[in-house]
């Protein structure tokens, strides 16, 4: 039997995605009618083919959470000049530098082939360049802010010196880079950080160099989820920060809301993102 609901959403999804893609250029330029600062600096790692994610996304943010003092797109190599001016007319906040001005001199011979190799390796190569001077804030490109989002206020504002994390809602690593069935407890999603502190990237690099096959996919999220544990990360609360699927095949979205900080809509559900966006 045909899921109906399942692919009506699918079809909105598209569709929706499409109107807003076309009008870009009028959204970006769209008023936010918010004047709270908020003492964050937030990083993003996004590519031409997710401007209009990029676009909502930040917006949303802005909306919901308030002014970051940046919020900083890093560039895969693949925006435009036109869509890099785009993006900067959301807010005077807003700004878009290439991953290559990002990167630190001294990151890992590994890290660096990694880089080469796959958008993953990129994307690593991006978290541990970036910098950390007070409340630091990573977030990929498909995750929405809801009202809920100013409790990242108090995480800013607060006196606690432990990194927050998202947690995943399965488990999504690279097994060769695993050494015990126990390290796979508590799983890190790498679309979301809250970072108090440099992390100590050692622990987990070390396994990347020791890899003798191509790193994958969840190569990247792998070595997040090491680092997290190794620095004492803190779960962010999986009710108000969400990373779910289980209504991947019905209709309607079923966490979205007000009193929600974030939902990072991946792969299975990113068609729900298309339903919760606004101007």
């Amino acid at each position: 039997m045909v899921n109906v609901s399942y692919h009506s959403a699918r079809v909105q999804g598209r569709v929706n995605r499409q109107l807003y893609k076309a009008a870009l250029a009028q959204i970006a330029s769209f008023p936010i009618q918010t004047t709270r600062k908020v003492p964050i600096s937030v990083y993003t790692f996004s590519c031409e083919r997710d401007l209009p994610e990029q676009v909502a996304s930040i917006r949303s943010f802005l909306r919901h959470v308030g002014i970051p003092d940046t919020f900083t797109v890093i560039s895969d190599g693949s925006y435009t000049a036109s869509s890099c001016n785009l993006l900067c007319r959301i807010h005077p906040c807003v700004e878009v530098i290439p991953l290559k001005k990002l990167l630190i001199t001294d990151l890992p011979q590994c890290v660096s082939d990694y880089a080469r190799l796959h958008p993953m390796g990129k994307k690593l190569a991006a978290l541990m360049s970036i910098p950390v001077n007070g409340t630091t804030i990573y977030t990929d490109s498909d995750i929405l802010f809801f009202p809920g989002g100013t409790d990242l206020i108090n995480l800013a504002d607060s006196n606690t010196k432990y990194s927050f994390y998202l947690p995943d809602c399965s488990v999504s690593v690279d097994e060769r880079i695993i050494y015990d069935d126990r390290e796979k407890s508590n799983p890190v999603n790498g679309g979301f950080i809250v970072f108090r502190h440099k992390l100590d990237w050692s622990f987990a690099i070390e396994r990347l160099a020791k890899l003798q096959e191509i790193p994958s996919y969840f190569t990247e999220q792998t070595i997040v989820h090491l680092t997290m544990h190794h620095n004492q990360g803190m779960p962010l609360c999986s009710e108000q920060y969400v990373l779910n699927v289980d209504d991947q095949f019905i209709y309607p979205d079923r966490f979205a809301g007000k009193n929600i900080a974030l939902r990072h809509y991946v792969n299975d559900v990113r068609h729900k993102f298309w339903m919760n966006v606004g101007l």
